[in-house]
This record gives structure tokens, C-alpha cells and sequence, in this order.
């Protein structure tokens, strides 16, 4: 007697066809409702976008790879709020893209390391990481302290930003959502940012991260 099933487990097209249909009812059934959710795209009351050099530190932390050792996703767990402060809340990433949770910790996370260090630490850390932390194995970055940023492309950022929040931002009195950067926070972008140091940069944007659940 065969078994019910095994048409479909001998026909590869039709095993295919339903493993995609299982996969894409489930993945329908778990993010769907997501998209209802309000705490989930609206931001925090103190969340702040990010000034002109904060988001070239940002781009300059993608670029040297730091989320892959470091994560920004504090869980609701208590040994990870006794470490590293509040847990993460989705209010306060609506306005990231991409998003640096980060997946993997060879060091800390660093979701509230705003304010913790002085900027000078951080430039000793970044500069020489066992000078400040003997057990480190965090390589050197003291490039950054020599490269330094043209700003030609920032206001450009900033403007690519507002698009891409353009419906997860603060409202007015009439729902109306307001933009992140204003037109001449936009236009001022490139002279905000013309020969400060990476380091500078990156610094500023580590100091900006976990202000708004401090």
C-alpha cells in the first residue's frame, strides 16, 4: 500500500511547489502582522537623528566591519541589562538602514556605550585597544586618526535618510510626518564635516549610541 505522501516525494517540480508554499504561508503568517504593530515604526521620544559627523562615523563603522564583532541588540535578559543597561527597544532603530544589530560578540555591545567613555578614551581604545584594555584582542585603527573626510557626499546621506524614514519620523500637530534634516541642516552638511579626522567621526557616532533610553 503507498503511502499518501509519496507522490509528492518522488516528484521533485510538485516537492518544489510545496515546500515554497509551506515556507511562504509561515514566513506570511510571522511577519505579517508586524506590519500592524505601531511600537514597531514608531521611534522613541528622545530618539535624535544623527548630525553630519555622526553619520559619516556611521558609514565609517560599516566600513571597517565593527558589527561583525560587535552587536547593538541588548536582549531582555538579566545579565545583559546588568551589563549593558535597558534592553533594546524596536523604537529606537526605525530610522536605521541598514540596521547594525549585529549577530556575533568577540566584544562587548555596544547599544549604550554613548556617554560611558570620555571621547578621549575612545581615541586611546580605537588607537592602541590593550592600552586601555590589556585583554583586547581588537585590532588597531589608528588610520583614522590621519584620514580625514571631504564631506561631498553627506548632505546627500542626510537627504537619502529622510527618504528612507520618510514615513517612521516624528508627526506634527496634523500627522504629518516631519523630516529628519531640514534643508539646510542638509545644505550644511559638507561644511559640518570637511577636514575632521575619521576618528572624529567615528568617535562622535559611538558617543550618540543609547541616548534615547539612557
Amino acid at each position: 500500500m503507498k503511502n499518501s505522501h509519496e507522490k509528492v516525494e518522488k516528484n521533485v517540480g510538485l516537492f518544489f511547489l510545496f515546500t515554497v508554499m509551506a515556507i511562504s504561508i509561515g514566513g506570511l503568517v510571522e511577519i505579517t502582522p508586524l506590519f500592524f504593530q505601531k511600537e514597531l515604526a514608531t521611534p522613541v521620544d528622545n530618539l535624535k537623528p544623527y548630525t553630519a559627523l555622526q553619520m559619516e562615523g556611521r558609514d565609517i563603522y560599516i566600513r571597517e566591519g565593527c558589527s561583525n564583532c560587535h552587536s547593538q541588540m541588548i536582549r531582555p535578559f538579566r545579565a545583559e541589562t546588568e551589563r549593558y543597561g535597558h534592553y533594546s527597544v524596536a523604537g529606537e532603530s526605525v530610522w536605521e538602514h541598514p540596521f547594525l544589530w549585529g549577530s556575533k560578540r568577540t566584544g562587548p555591545d555596544l547599544a549604550r556605550v554613548g556617554g560611558r567613555y570620555s571621547d578621549d578614551w575612545h581615541i586611546a581604545h580605537l588607537i592602541d585597544p590593550r592600552s586601555v584594555v590589556p585583554e583586547s584582542n581588537m585590532p588597531s585603527f589608528k588610520w583614522l586618526s590621519t584620514n580625514t573626510l571631504d564631506g561631498e557626499l553627506t548632505g546627500k546621506k542626510l537627504e537619502t535618510f529622510n527618504f528612507l524614514t520618510r514615513n517612521r519620523s516624528h508627526k506634527d500637530e496634523n500627522g504629518n510626518p516631519i523630516p529628519l534634516y531640514t534643508q539646510a541642516e542638509i545644505d550644511g552638511a559638507k561644511a559640518a564635516v570637511e577636514g575632521k579626522t575619521e576618528m572624529s567621526a567615528l568617535v562622535a557616532y559611538l558617543q550618540s549610541l543609547g541616548h534615547a533610553l539612557k
